[in-house]
């Protein structure tokens, strides 16, 4: 099993910013795959960025010159740092963790961004 903890949801006005956090703890494997999605009311979750162990990252086009997506391996942490916040930005933020030996998923509770004036 692994437990995520996530943090560093808030209220922030449109053109701010904010930076989550996913701590990941037991059965970690040094192959893995961690990101972040999102889900807004009446949508469906959606990646919004994603990086492997090696680094290599991916992101949804709209967040794409705005987020980004770090990690510090040595303490099994990834970041999203949100720039430019905007309204439509507004969702309950998931971590997610990919085992890829056994191929196996875990999500993270989920934290509010808010972007409102």
């Amino acid at each position: 099993q692994v437990q995520l903890v996530e943090s560093g949801g808030g209220l922030v006005q449109p053109g701010g910013s904010l930076r989550l956090s996913c701590a990941a703890s037991g059965s970690i494997f040094v192959f893995n795959v961690m990101g972040w999605y999102r889900q807004a009311p009446g949508k469906q979750r959606e990646l919004v960025a994603t990086i492997t162990s090696s680094g290599t990252t991916n992101y949804a086009e709209s967040v794409k010159g705005r987020f980004t997506i770090s990690r510090d391996n040595a303490n099994n942490t990834v970041y999203l740092q949100m720039n430019s916040l905007k309204p439509e930005d507004t969702a309950v933020y998931y971590c997610k963790y990919v085992r890829l030996v056994p191929i196996s998923t875990y999500w993270g509770q989920g934290t509010q961004v808010t972007v409102s004036s």
